[in-house]
């Protein structure tokens, strides 16, 4: 009784601090997510920004947009992911008990951000190319009825595929990806890390280039996309938010496009 109970302190200690870990990787990223917010609304910043066939973006832009995409994937997709690290954290601890066991978590969050991290990386550039287009205004908002609707017409068509089931499927068993996935050490970590990261990109992607049609620095719309890829991955209910997800983004889609062409 006295080693499980140390076993099972341990356990819960390595919880609390990876949580707390956890959660203070979220909060910094939203908060720097609102000082962007609050930089883009003053008077200075829009002035800078012009209107979007006004203003060319040069490599300085382009790393600003680019450290906001990745910081921004990191406030939206780490708190879906926390359950997956945490049981990856006490996994990796019962089979490693004499070695450091936040090291291998630390590289799992690590393969899992870069995954985010790539995608980032292209949405950057397909933005530089909306907004070399004119197509999206100084806030980031899409300015084309066509590009929304087609963007919300097909993320409301692709909740409904068997690729979207099958990535979801990955992230809402967090426990059957370990058992079928799992590798040791170090680089075992970051491949998990990595696969996972995948499973989820391949879920959400499309779910977050809706960013455009509302704002790519709308807050509340970035916090409401999280909040349904939260819901989708952990909530007992999450199977049935997917289709319904899908019918409100393809019904609203479908209604902007008959808006502008008839």
């Amino acid at each position: 009784m006295g080693l499980n109970s140390a076993i099972e302190a341990t356990l819960r200690r390595q919880r609390l601090l990876v949580s707390s870990g956890l959660a203070v990787i979220i909060a910094l990223a939203w908060a720097y997510m609102f000082y962007l917010a609050g930089e883009m609304k003053s008077p200075e910043m829009g002035m800078e920004m012009g209107p979007p066939h006004m203003h060319v973006w040069g490599g300085v832009d382009f790393m600003l947009m680019f450290i906001m995409w990745t910081v921004m994937m990191v406030a939206m997709m780490t708190p879906s992911a926390a359950p997956m690290i945490l049981l990856f954290a006490k996994v990796n601890q019962q089979r490693r008990q004499r070695q450091k066991p936040f090291l291998g978590t630390g590289i799992f969050l690590l393969g899992y951000l870069l995954v985010w991290t790539g995608f980032s990386a292209v949405v950057t550039l397909a933005q530089w190319g909306l907004h070399s287009s004119a197509l999206l205004s100084p806030m980031m908002v899409s300015t084309s009825p066509v590009l929304a609707g087609t963007l919300l017409i097909a993320a409301g068509i692709f909740q409904f595929t068997p690729l979207k089931n099958a990535c979801l499927v990955h992230c809402q068993s967090p426990l059957g990806f370990f058992m079928t996935k799992w590798r040791e050490g170090i680089k075992g970590a970051l491949i998990m890390g990595i696969r996972h990261g995948s499973y989820c990109l391949g879920c959400c992607w499309l779910l977050m280039l809706l960013l455009f049609v509302a704002g790519v620095m709308n807050l509340v719309w970035v916090a409401i996309i999280t909040a349904v890829v939260l819901v989708e991955k952990i909530a007992p209910v999450g199977h049935w938010v997917s289709p319904l997800i899908g019918l409100i983004a393809f019904g609203w889609g479908t209604q902007m496009l008959f808006v502008f062409f008839f």
